[in-house]
């Protein structure tokens, strides 16, 4: 019954992550295809949530932790990015 529910989980999360790429592909807007990244990652994280279950493998769960870091670290880098327009905030020295 297990295997059953985990084929299911991956066939829908499979889809979610080509409509996540369509989108993040699409657009229409920068923060549009931002979201779909972070919401492609977290998928991603699902689905190797799911694999490490399924085949009974620890690795997956560190690829998922992992990827988890830097998805975060992405999406917050490139939101912020997007509301100041640079990365690294510059000093001034009086």
């Amino acid at each position: 019954m297990l295997d059953l529910a985990i084929d299911a989980a991956l066939t829908m999360l499979s889809l979610a992550l080509l409509l996540n790429l369509w989108r993040a592909l699409r657009g229409p807007d920068l923060p549009d295809r931002i979201l779909a990244l972070d919401t492609l990652y977290t998928n991603s994280i699902a689905l190797l949530v799911l694999l490490g279950i399924q085949f009974h493998n620890m690795l997956y769960f560190a690829s998922a932790l992992l990827l988890a870091l830097l998805g975060f670290i992405t999406t917050a880098a490139l939101s912020r990015h997007l509301l100041r327009g640079q990365l690294i905030e510059e000093t001034r020295e009086h």
